[in-house]
């Protein structure tokens, strides 16, 4: 039903903006940049920065999002454009912050936001170019295949029309058949049923190199989700030398690890932990090198992807990315160990074949879909080509155009930017808050005096996530005692408590000479401050 809804919502935006597809509203850099300098011309709450340039000459743009003392303020840091290709997490990032600042101001008294519309521009600006496809790195220059030249085997325009498709070479030494899901889709054949091959499958290019692959060199550089450190991927492509070797992603990490008050990370991207939450592996959590999500987190995290289906109204099709080798999400959970949430923001609803079962495959489903919603400028036609490779052999170029399986029609951007605002300012209102309760002051002999106060966390989230709880890059609550220490008889005047659980409290107690005002300050970056007065 939800689907069906949705449906009728998008052909309606489809009509009105005359486009099956309309995705050539998603901004290009230059609006992208002219849009967060008007928010931040338009609200004295947000600022816009950049953190620098990328190899390519593109900036990585921040808007700080805030009043007051914002680095003493519970944060969260809103990621789009991890990943070149999907353009719907820049677009989502972007009107998050419009929807923050334009009716949502009043959280700003307790919350800070860090939002980064785009970490991958260089790949990004590929949707604009000439010629089209899935860009996911940079613009370093990268000998890719290791044979002393930079770039000379990336992808060839074979057909001209300004995508760079898939190839289908008729050959019985192929390991693909035509789909029976439908017959423009090859699938790979089941070997243990015999299946013979009768096509070659391979991206749109041909050999420029002469060493017998296609497209291994090509005219990019590294990816920023392939290229942090969790996990990650040594000598394979886009993944550079070694982690964090980039410009983009040097800076960010500087900027982050100086922001000790950031608890949430959320990500706009292909990973997805809030459709499925993560599971919990004791024998991976127990490693030295733990690659497990931790038990308490665990359950958080189950909590919270509760709290995404009952907000966002997509239901879980396909969401079996749960993070891979180098990249973000992971790195900003078993790194920078905080609370890391992500999600692509939208992906292809689940559709049926003629005999009510589930597509096998993923582009299937997709073309089921966009011939439902009335999407026709989705497919290149296959178009029989000369192949220089290939000679003599029937070799086609055509499939599915890029991008359009990872961003929906531009019309879909407002509903969905919307739900995932409602979702992320739910979280950010259930960080971490101190509080000082339940004071008691008791006189003792000779001018002394017994103070006692609870300190309570008034929130459903923990203080510190159990992996920044041992990991220890979380600051610790301190709490302290404004008075003399020669004046203090029993108590510190400085206290480091690690944590507190989800609505959890300690007990503080001091005796003290003296009269007077005493204040007491309770607090971390990432929780926030508190304080009371006792009047001795």
């Amino acid at each position: 039903m939800q689907y069906l809804l949705f449906g009728m919502l998008m052909t309606i935006s489809l009509t009105i903006s005359g486009s099956a597809n309309g995705q050539g509203d998603y901004p290009t850099l230059d609006q992208l940049a002219a849009q967060l300098a008007q928010l931040a011309n338009a609200h004295p709450e947000a600022t816009r920065k950049s953190l620098g340039k990328t190899a390519g000459g593109k900036d990585i743009w921040v808007l700080e999002v805030g009043t007051g003392r914002m680095d003493s303020k519970p944060a969260m840091a809103v990621f789009g454009g991890v990943e070149g290709y999907h353009l719907l997490g820049v677009t989502l990032a972007l009107k998050f912050a419009e929807n923050l600042l334009s009716s949502n101001k009043e959280i700003l008294d307790s919350q800070t936001f860090y939002i980064f519309p785009n970490m991958s521009p260089d790949a990004y600006q590929q949707y604009f170019a000439p010629i089209k496809y899935e860009r996911r790195g940079n613009a370093t220059a990268v000998d890719h295949d290791r044979d002393g030249t930079v770039s000379e085997d990336g992808f060839d325009d074979l057909n001209d029309d300004g995508y760079i498709t898939m190839m289908r070479v008729e050959s019985p030494l192929g390991g693909y058949v035509t789909s029976e899901e439908n017959p423009l889709l090859l699938r790979p054949i089941d070997s243990k049923k015999g299946e013979k091959g009768t096509h070659m499958y391979l991206i749109e290019g041909i050999d420029n190199d002469k060493d017998g692959q296609h497209n291994e060199d090509l005219e990019e550089g590294i990816a920023f989700n392939k290229s942090l450190s969790y996990q990650f991927p040594a000598f394979e492509a886009l993944a550079g030398d070694f982690p964090v070797s980039q410009i983009e992603s040097r800076l960010l990490l500087d900027y982050l690890y100086e922001r000790p008050n950031i608890y949430t990370v959320f990500t706009f991207g292909p990973a997805n932990n809030l459709s499925v939450a993560l599971p919990y592996q004791a024998a991976n959590a127990q490693k030295r090198v733990v690659t497990s999500i931790l038990e308490k987190d665990a359950q958080l995290n189950q909590r919270l992807s509760t709290l995404y289906a009952e907000t966002v109204s997509l239901k879980s099709y396909g969401q079996t990315n749960q993070g891979t080798p180098g990249d973000f999400f992971q790195w900003a959970y078993f790194h920078f160990a905080r609370l890391s949430l992500s999600t692509p923001g939208w992906w292809v609803p689940e559709m049926k074949t003629g005999d009510t079962k589930n597509f096998r495959s993923s582009e299937a489903n997709f073309l089921a879909w966009a011939d439902s919603m009335g999407m026709e400028d989705v497919f290149v036609p296959w178009t029989k080509i000369e192949h220089p490779d290939y000679p003599g052999k029937k070799v086609e170029v055509g499939g599915i155009k890029p991008f359009v399986m990872h961003n929906p029609p531009f019309g879909m951007t407002d509903s969905l930017a919307q739900m995932h605002t409602d979702f992320i300012l739910q979280v950010a209102r259930q960080h971490p808050k101190l509080m000082l309760l339940d004071l008691k002051t008791e006189k003792l002999d000779k001018d002394l005096t017994r103070i006692t106060v609870e300190l309570f966390n008034d929130a459903p989230i923990p203080t510190h996530t159990e992996m920044g709880n041992r990991s220890r890059w979380f600051k610790k609550i301190r709490v302290d005692m404004g008075r003399e220490a020669s004046d203090i008889l029993l108590g510190d005047k400085i206290k480091l408590i690690d944590s507190l659980d989800a609505y959890g409290k300690t007990t503080l107690s001091w005796v003290v000479k003296g009269k007077g005002a005493v204040r007491i300050q309770a607090g971390a970056p990432h929780t926030g401050f508190t304080e009371i007065t006792v009047n001795l």
